[in-house]
């Protein structure tokens, strides 16, 4: 029987693997959860949580969290995360914009941005995931070698954001590898090629993946 998606939002409240409220979320409560010190990972806009699940599976020597605002998707996510077992796989429900209040400093290994929204309107070039004003939001959050992940279909996107990591922020950002077509590139290995959700469905549609892997500077 499908669950109405106000009784999701409320069962997740209870879900062990599910965290909203800054109070939930505050201080250590990954490596309490987790009760271990591998790498934490985070997944930004993971919708019903497919990409960090497969994460999850083929690399149990890391910590893996889906955030995304969606009840519905989030209470999808932990309820398969639940049903396979997963010990390294949890989920946060919040915006993205307040990512600051739920880590602590230097305690985040890896971020993947796969398929964020465009926002093809450049006054809204600031609410990207990949833009400066994001970027800011989470550079505090990274440990000192921490790599950050970046995955579009979209052209215009992909090119705006290479462009403003070697002109306006390359004092601050080092580009680390980058392809326009990850799948036929020497770039792919059993990490990136891991598919999400959307990568499937653009490249059934004959879309190229582009790539970008980069980190701060020093």
């Amino acid at each position: 029987m499908t669950r109405r998606n106000s009784d999701k939002i409320n069962a997740i409240k209870e879900m062990p693997n599910v965290f909203e409220t800054e109070e939930r979320l505050s201080g250590t409560w990954y490596k309490d959860y987790f009760e271990n010190q591998n790498p934490l990972v985070l997944e930004l806009g993971c919708g019903k949580g497919e990409f960090s699940i497969a994460l999850g599976q083929a690399f149990p020597d890391k910590n893996f969290i889906g955030i995304d605002i969606k009840g519905p998707r989030i209470w999808r996510a932990a309820t398969v995360t639940e049903e396979l077992g997963l010990k390294n796989v949890a989920f946060g429900r919040f915006r993205i914009e307040y990512i600051g209040n739920h880590f602590q400093k230097e305690s985040v290994s890896e971020i993947w941005i796969p398929f964020p929204d465009p926002f093809p309107r450049t006054s809204k070039s600031g609410r990207r995931l990949s833009s400066p004003e994001f970027l800011e939001r989470y550079k505090p959050l990274l440990k000192s070698d921490a790599i950050l992940h970046f995955k579009t279909d979209n052209t215009d996107l992909f090119d705006w954001t290479l462009e403003v990591y070697k002109t306006t922020l390359k004092d601050e950002i080092e580009i680390l590898e980058y392809t326009t077509d990850l799948h036929h590139s020497a770039l792919l290995n059993p990490y990136n090629s891991i598919p999400s959700k959307y990568e499937k469905q653009f490249m059934a549609k004959g879309e190229t993946i582009k790539y970008l892997k980069f980190r701060f500077k020093n």
